[in-house]
């Protein structure tokens, strides 16, 4: 009904043109009938018009009328391709951030790079572009220069949230714990309470070994979360293990792996965490339990092995599964071609009491 209206429109409109003005008349009101449709969110038929528009003329207005609506569709491959030939004086700020977030939401990080840059340029004062800039040059491994353009923007306006977020990643990425985490400290007295915020500060803290500090906002990232997020878990319950809160780390650490299974990279650390908190607690069958686990998932764990055989051995005087785990252990050490003084020194221990 609407697109049958949207044609009488403009077919009435094309019959009261002189024929001498007919080509540039009829474009025209291809843009006007495209950005009526617009208007109404109606992205479907105004792409049809505009792309009838760009046929007729291939000009500024109509390849950035059109990339507009592509871009509103998510077709960000045809966006790009038609506002990357725009001159950079032409494009209005919309187009800009246009253009290269559409290289954004296609994964091509190098090319939002570059045009995040250039819409800098023009437009220095973008805080959304610089956070976005900063981001993407720490995530491919150029952290210092997102610092250097999280800085530039910083002398002016130290209080925009995006951007002292993304400054304090870059540091964080760049391994300087210290100025990360007195950006993350910025930010929460500025309210920012988020998931990220919080999780990161508590990741800043746990490195720079305030461990207090980084329990406090690693717990309350974990309830944020709704105690669903594992690599949460896991960091609070190994920051519960370093702070002798055992049972409290021990249930995080459970839940960890209840959480993020069977993702084998993860399930390694936690089990061996595990093993050492139950041992550390005096529950030594659990502690075997835990560090049998973390054999299933990393076999050459050679001190594991021996790990077991003691506890077998010494605690629960349990010589046959004692004898079995030295023997392991024996045999995974001997591959080793050049152990060092102290798994030479427990070679030595295992094969005594293997005797």
């Amino acid at each position: 009904m609407m697109k049958s209206l949207l044609t009488l429109m403009a077919l009435a409109l094309l019959a009261v043109f002189p024929a001498r003005g007919e080509g540039l008349d009829s474009l025209q009101v291809l843009l006007q009938m495209g950005d009526s449709c617009m208007q109404q969110y109606n992205t479907f038929e105004a792409q049809e018009y505009y792309q009838k528009a760009f046929a007729m003329a291939d000009t500024i207005e109509t390849r950035t009328r059109l990339a507009d609506c592509y871009y509103k569709r998510g077709d960000y491959r045809q966006t790009a391709d038609l506002l990357k030939l725009v001159p950079e004086d032409s494009l209005s700020h919309d187009a800009f951030r246009q253009l290269a977030q559409s290289y954004q939401k296609q994964g091509d990080t190098d090319s939002y790079i570059y045009w995040a840059g250039q819409l800098l340029g023009h437009f220095p004062m973008d805080g959304e572009i610089v956070a976005g800039l900063t981001l993407a040059y720490a995530k491919t491994n150029q952290p210092q220069r997102g610092i250097i353009c999280g800085m530039k923007y910083s002398q002016r306006d130290s209080a925009n949230i995006l951007v002292n977020r993304a400054l304090a990643d870059a540091w964080f990425m760049n391994r300087d714990f210290t100025a990360a985490s007195k950006l993350y400290g910025r930010l929460l007295e500025q309210g920012d309470s988020t998931f990220n915020t919080l999780y990161s500060a508590g990741m800043c803290y746990s490195q720079l070994e305030d461990l207090e500090r980084a329990y406090h906002y690693l717990q309350l990232a974990f309830l944020i979360s709704g105690m669903q997020h594992y690599g949460c878990a896991y960091r609070l319950g190994v920051v519960c293990i370093d702070t002798k809160r055992y049972p409290e780390g021990l249930g995080y650490l459970d839940l960890a792996k209840q959480l993020m299974r069977p993702d084998t990279t993860v399930m390694k650390a936690i089990t061996l965490s595990q093993g050492e908190g139950y041992y550390l607690t005096q529950h030594y069958e659990e502690a075997v339990a835990a560090w049998k686990e973390h054999l299933a998932y990393n076999s050459s764990s050679i001190a594991t092995y021996y790990n077991i055989g003691n506890v077998y051995a010494y605690i629960l005087r349990d010589q046959e599964q004692a004898r079995n785990y030295y023997q392991q252990f024996l045999d995974k050490a001997r591959q080793e071609e050049n152990p060092t003084t102290q798994l030479t020194e427990m070679m030595g221990k295992a094969r005594e009491m293997l005797k």
